[in-house]
């Protein structure tokens, strides 16, 4: 369930930056990442940033460490949900400092994709209490995220849970949805910047990180740096196979 509070709108983020000095073994996970090692200061846009990269540049890793510092549970959720079902997260976020912008968000979220199935379990615990007031679930669209297909689920979360003046932080949106599903995404979530909300999205979808209002920062080993969408290497290659797949295919299969 959201926790209200006195809202200003967005942003609310405006940079994170590094602290070298509590950085004890940089030869050790997560300080070895190409995102940790090549980090110093990482701006905010005002309304949505990506986060960008091959599989284990630390992007996720990051948004991780950030919803930490925000005060939010590691497996993902609203500030009040406090369960853990394994201690896997890193301590990334202790080297990590956040500049927040005066004005708290009337609603914060992180949503981490390879957990949220914790996240719909945790939602049906706490509806089991017979004194815990309204259902949580009423907040998510009022049917069991466990009886729906786990892109109708993100999809409930996405329409029914965020809203207005929110900060919210989304790792690989697109996990479970389809592309007409990626689409219907990004009408929501101009709806929501449109009403003074924040993004920091980590993404692969070259369907989501197309929206326009945007930063893309991208991760890789030789460093981190901000991208135009069209010079992004996901809408070269997906531009590539899409205008001819055949040859695409034919290119692949026979490297060897």
């Amino acid at each position: 369930m959201a926790r209200k509070r006195t809202s200003t709108p967005g942003p609310y983020l405006h940079h994170l930056e590094k602290d070298p000095e509590r950085i004890w073994k940089p030869n050790d996970y997560p300080w070895s990442l190409p995102v940790v090692r090549h980090l110093t200061r990482l701006s905010f846009h005002p309304n949505v940033t990506f986060l960008i990269g091959e599989n284990g540049s630390g992007k996720s890793t990051l948004l991780e460490a950030i919803a930490v510092l925000l005060g939010l549970n590691p497996e993902g959720g609203s500030l009040n949900f406090c369960f853990s079902t394994c201690e896997s997260h890193s301590k990334l976020d202790d080297c990590l400092r956040l500049a927040q912008i005066p004005g708290q968000p009337a609603d914060t979220y992180f949503l981490r994709a390879e957990s949220f199935y914790n996240v719909a379990t945790e939602i049906e615990n706490l509806d089991q209490d017979p004194c815990g007031g309204p259902k949580v679930i009423g907040s998510y669209g009022g049917v069991s995220l466990h009886e729906q297909s786990h892109g109708e689920s993100f999809f409930s979360l996405f329409k029914h849970r965020f809203g207005g003046h929110g900060l919210y932080l989304l790792d690989e949106p697109e996990a479970a949805l389809s592309p007409q599903r990626q689409l219907q995404f990004l009408a929501l979530l101009h709806d929501y910047c449109s009403r003074g909300s924040q993004f920091v999205i980590a993404t692969h979808s070259p369907i989501i990180m197309a929206y326009p209002d945007a930063v893309i920062h991208h991760f890789a080993e030789d460093g981190i740096r901000e991208v135009p969408y069209l010079e992004t290497e996901h809408y070269r290659v997906t531009r590539g196979f899409l205008s001819n797949p055949k040859r695409s295919l034919d290119e692949l299969m026979n490297s060897g």
